[in-house]
């Protein structure tokens, strides 16, 4: 609707997880590092966390963009159930058949195709994403998948994403097991301030616009009300585009989004924690 107007080449603030538009700040740079070392160094679990919307996804599409023919990844979104739907989502993600077999089949069927995997010099990948849904439960079963190894090597290679709630979980008692064969773990935080307006900008110029579409204070003020995270960020953003448009306007300044923000806290939609009620908004 808007790109033409603000001499966009596409959108810059989609909510989907998008690698091209990835801005790397310091902690999502560490965690791209480390993600990259746990492949090559072939560890067993690789645990990555952090708050809903902080680009955990996003980092994770962009590790599997950068794999080369040599791994073999799955990539499951779990939700819930047990053993037996699990080893079908696990079959799924390799495009194995899974149909008609009890638990034990498609235990012996995947580990065969890990076997096979290996023999012919390729690793094998699963990631979980949104892996604080899988419960207790869930971790242990998955846990059982990385028993089979080749003498030094893990014939499966975990990683597991999650939202905070995934910490918790993995410090429980019953998954001490899976947490000793996790190498590799990071937590991803929010943006600070800075980060937060030079993401916005990022995401501009990436988009072939100028980031002079907003206003130094209409910047700041978005990067206040995202409270650090991207995905209320690309909302905030999104929305002020689409309002300056509706008012002709080709500068977003703090009048735009200071509107933007009203209606949503009307509305109890997500601004941040930093989003205050209409009346102590800043003036422009």
């Amino acid at each position: 609707m808007y790109k033409t107007f603000y001499g966009l080449k596409e959108k810059p603030f989609a909510l989907l997880p998008d690698p091209s538009f990835l801005y790397m700040s310091q902690g999502h740079r560490t965690a791209l590092t480390l993600l990259r070392y746990s492949l090559q160094s072939r560890q067993g679990f690789t645990v990555v966390t952090g708050e809903v919307g902080c680009g955990k996804t996003t980092l994770v599409n962009l590790l599997v963009d950068e794999m080369e023919d040599d791994v073999s990844v799955g990539l499951i979104n779990f939700t819930q159930g047990g053993f037996g739907d699990l080893a079908e989502w696990v079959m799924m993600a390799y495009g194995l058949d899974y149909r008609n077999k009890s638990q034990v089949e498609l235990y012996e069927c995947f580990v065969e195709y890990l076997i096979a995997e290996y023999a012919a010099g390729r690793r094998t990948v699963l990631i979980v994403d949104e892996a604080q849904n899988m419960g207790v439960h869930g971790l242990e079963n998955i846990r059982m998948l990385s028993n089979v190894n080749a003498q030094k090597d893990y014939l499966l290679h975990l990683i597991l994403v999650g939202q905070p709630e995934l910490q918790s979980l993995l410090r429980l008692r019953q998954l001490r097991q899976l947490m000793q064969r996790v190498s590799v773990s990071y937590h991803l935080n929010a943006l600070s301030l800075k980060d937060s307006k030079a993401y916005i900008i990022h995401r501009i110029k990436v988009a072939g616009g100028d980031p002079r579409i907003f206003s130094p204070k209409a910047l700041t003020l978005l990067a206040e009300a995202g409270d650090g995270i991207p995905r209320i960020i690309n909302t905030l953003c999104d929305l002020s585009l689409v309002y300056g448009f509706s008012a002709e306007k080709k500068l977003i300044d703090v009048r735009v989004v200071r509107t933007v923000l009203r209606d949503r806290y009307q509305m109890g939609l997500p601004t941040g924690e930093q989003m205050k009620p209409a009346g102590t908004l800043p003036a422009a």
